[in-house]
């Protein structure tokens, strides 16, 4: 028996899509699985958690301990990217101003939870135990560094890394050479 849910499991997990060779770990957790959308050839190791609206594209890869809080405004996560051991991806957060109260336990009215959308774009790779925090758009081809902390977006084919981050190269596109090669062969068989 492999550690992947079957074809059938797959379906009964009650996911809002997915699309062909999907492998989601059995030990992963998809808490709203009705709000969580998977493209083809993605695979979700084991103890990834996902909450609420995500939606994942095509060749997409969360490895172990990746952990996306999409809440009401979402994460995208764009097709062929990567995002590394215990990164954690966060579209809502608490008010850690003292203005409110915090933690889920505590009624709404007392809380002041903030929301904002995380888009993660095409043939991004994000290095283990980095935070990408809500609002921010890692822009197509970026490359993040281990433990870094995003709290603003990112521009295009650029290898950031700090705390926080810090544009520190260019990324080479020659893997866009290599994804089109890639999907010919696709589309041909």
């Amino acid at each position: 028996m492999t550690s992947f849910y079957t074809e059938e499991e797959l379906a009964a997990l009650g996911l809002k899509a997915y699309g062909r060779d999907v492998r989601i770990s059995r030990k992963a957790s998809l808490y709203g699985a009705e709000r969580i959308s998977v493209g083809d050839h993605v695979r979700i190791d084991d103890f990834c958690l996902l909450s609420g609206s995500v939606t994942l594209g095509s060749y997409v890869h969360l490895a172990a301990g990746a952990l996306l809080f999409g809440g009401d405004a979402g994460v995208t996560v764009g097709d062929y990217s990567t995002l590394s051991s215990r990164c954690a991806v966060y579209a809502l957060t608490d008010d850690y101003s003292g203005a409110h109260m915090t933690n889920p336990t505590v009624p709404e009215a007392y809380t002041g939870v903030t929301q904002a959308p995380v888009s993660i774009g095409r043939h991004v790779i994000v290095g283990t135990g980095s935070t990408v925090l809500p609002g921010v758009t890692l822009g197509e081809g970026c490359a993040v560094g281990a433990m870094t902390l995003l709290r603003e977006s990112t521009q295009p084919w650029g290898v950031y890394y700090g705390v926080p981050a810090v544009r520190r190269a260019e990324r080479s596109r020659e893997l866009l050479r290599l994804c089109e090669k890639l999907e010919k062969e696709r589309s041909e068989s």
